[in-house]
């Protein structure tokens, strides 16, 4: 992958290991090694990917994971998927604080 070499992942560093997957998907993922465990040795991130029913889209989706891990380590925040998470909360706890208000009996006027 491209990103990978921008990044400075090389495959040599990565070790790749294979399990049966789980859930929906019936015979094929409960008895053949479809789900890909990725680790990558200099920093030890571990990502796990089990979305498809074949290994091979897996092994795309673990790399690709991987690296949005690795950017979102070396950018931090900044990250754009940090920063839709970050929205997100922020919508999250602008409701909260909403509905407890509406929620709240109101104060008895003396």
């Amino acid at each position: 992958m491209k990103s990978m070499r921008e990044l400075g992942i090389r495959e040599e560093d990565l070790v790749e290991s294979f399990s049966t997957s789980r859930g929906p998907g019936g015979q094929n993922v409960n008895t053949s090694l479809t789900a890909v465990r990725l680790k990558h040795l200099p920093t030890g991130i571990v990502v796990k990917a089990q979305r498809e029913r074949t290994q091979g889209p897996n092994r795309y989706l673990a790399r690709k994971l991987l690296l949005e891990k690795f950017q979102e380590m070396a950018l931090g925040e900044k990250s754009p998927k940090r920063k839709k998470i970050e929205k997100t909360i922020k919508q999250k706890k602008r409701r909260r604080r909403r509905t407890k208000k509406k929620l709240e009996p109101a104060a008895p006027s003396e």
